[in-house]
């Protein structure tokens, strides 16, 4: 496990896991076929136990996932596995863009795939929100996630 310090002011620092290596340790393959023609899921969370926990949720429900950290890198998924039927991602991100910035280019990208955003920090701003991504906020748990995304999926 990687740490590095963040440079608090003051001289203290706090020690925090280099994003780099969390993006490692859960992005999943991205060339693996969908087990037992299970709908896939892009699921975006930096937080290594959120993203876990609710992995375990959803397949649990019956959907693959495929996890990663970042917008950016979920972009890259994205491109690379036309299999994924819908999106859930928290709103802060590994990275430069966030879950709303994700959103969008996804929206734009596949305007048809259903688009769940998760976040307990940051509210729905209707001008940020995609036309058709739904919201849920935090506190939630993985199962709550896992019925609204049942709600909006076609599959």
């Amino acid at each position: 496990m990687d740490i590095e310090n963040d440079g608090a002011a003051g001289g203290a620092s706090r020690p925090r896991l280099r994003t780099e290596t969390l993006e490692m340790h859960i992005v999943t393959s991205e060339q693996t076929s969908p087990q037992e023609d299970r709908p896939v899921i892009l699921l975006v969370e930096d937080e290594a136990l959120t993203i876990m926990d609710l992995g375990d949720v959803l397949e649990g429900g019956g959907y693959e996932t495929v996890q990663c950290a970042s917008a950016e890198r979920a972009m890259s998924i994205l491109q690379a596995r036309p299999d994924i039927c819908g999106l859930v991602t928290d709103v802060e991100l590994s990275g430069k863009a966030n879950g709303f910035d994700l959103a969008s280019s996804v929206a734009e990208a596949r305007p048809k795939l259903p688009i769940l955003i998760v976040s307990g920090r940051a509210a729905p701003d209707p001008a940020r929100m995609p036309e058709g991504a739904h919201f849920i906020a935090r506190p939630c748990s993985g199962e709550d996630i896992l019925d609204q995304l049942r709600r909006l999926m076609p599959c």
